[in-house]
């Protein structure tokens, strides 16, 4: 994928094929850090990412896992497309001058993580809502049960809550969109952009050059490409350390976009105040919460993301396509 030559339009196809696999096996990874990372010292219903599963599956049945997957699947092509367009625009007009070099390349992926929070900031903001449904419904079900008898409310904790029997009682993609639009308008949507921007700009920054230099490493000789299990291995190392690195404004994007919180829980007006508050009720180690997890969902996405381009996917469907005349 980096030492080839790919039309964007075979890019584009490639990512938005890589993004709707890659969505579909890590979903379920992703709701367990949404709902790890919201959930506060003081309600804290899941004590790792497979508890999280376990429990969510008991409680909402298997496609309780899939909750917000088909907002991620709806915007995840376009989100690809501009994140890859921006990134081969920036690099062409940063190439002009001469050699693409370290700098100029963090620029590009500056620049391509910027504009594609014109999409991620949307899909995630609806995506959030609906993932972290569960919990809250789970919530206030224990939060009922608080006032029965022990005995009670051993028979009646998450682990053993039976399927289906957690009313989520949340809206449909739809239905929350057209209520943001109604009450706030088109920034109803937007909220969280500065943590948005915060997380995917760094991210990009980080993992663009990384990826290039690993990448390097194993490339046959000096002008040779890296065989395909490099490139593989080196998105994986690439894409979960930019991941890991950029997890505390993860977990801060997340808290600021979820609409809903318990009766218990913290609400946040910004940025600086949502930092102040988990630093003061949670401490430092909060900002780490779900960054394993993270670290897996972004470690297959672009590993199947290099296994789609190298089989030129993109490609072979441009094939069929008519060629014009010159």
């Amino acid at each position: 994928m980096a030492d080839k030559q790919i039309s964007l339009p075979a890019k584009l196809i490639n990512g938005g094929i890589a993004g709707l696999i890659g969505v579909t096996c890590v979903f379920p990874i992703d709701l367990a850090k949404t709902r790890l990372q919201n959930q506060q010292n003081g309600s804290r219903l899941y004590t790792s990412m497979s508890d999280c599963l376990i429990k969510t599956i008991r409680s909402e049945g298997y496609f309780g896992m899939y909750r917000g997957a088909a907002v991620n699947l709806t915007l995840v092509t376009p989100e690809k497309a501009i994140k890859l367009a921006a990134n081969d625009f920036f690099r062409h007009h940063f190439s002009k001058d001469g050699k693409l070099t370290l700098l100029k390349e963090m620029m590009a992926g500056c620049g391509a993580g910027t504009c594609q929070v014109i999409v991620t900031t949307p899909m995630e903001m609806l995506k959030i809502q609906l993932q972290d449904a569960g919990r809250i419904a789970l919530n206030e079900t224990l939060a009922v049960i608080n006032v029965a008898s022990a005995a009670a409310q051993r028979k009646l904790m998450p682990e053993t809550v039976p399927a289906g029997t957690v009313e989520t009682k949340s809206p449909t993609a739809m239905q929350l969109t057209r209520e943001l639009l109604r009450e706030k308008g088109i920034a109803g949507l937007y909220k969280g952009l500065g943590a948005t921007l915060l997380r995917d700009v760094p991210f990009s920054i980080i993992y663009f050059p990384l990826f290039a230099n690993l990448n390097n490493l194993g490339k046959r000789g000096v002008d040779g490409p890296a065989p395909f299990y490099v490139s593989f291995i080196s998105g994986c190392l690439a894409g979960s350390t930019a991941a890991v690195a950029v997890n505390p404004v993860d977990v801060i994007k997340t808290r600021l976009q979820s609409l809903n919180r318990g009766s218990t829980e913290d609400t946040y007006s910004g940025v600086t105040d949502c930092i102040r508050k988990i630093l003061r009720n949670e401490g430092p180690s909060a900002f780490l919460k779900g960054a394993y997890c993270r670290a897996l969902v972004i470690a297959p996405l672009f590993g199947i993301a290099q296994v789609v381009y190298f089989l030129g996917v993109g490609e072979f469907i441009l094939s069929f396509l008519p060629k014009k005349d010159n």
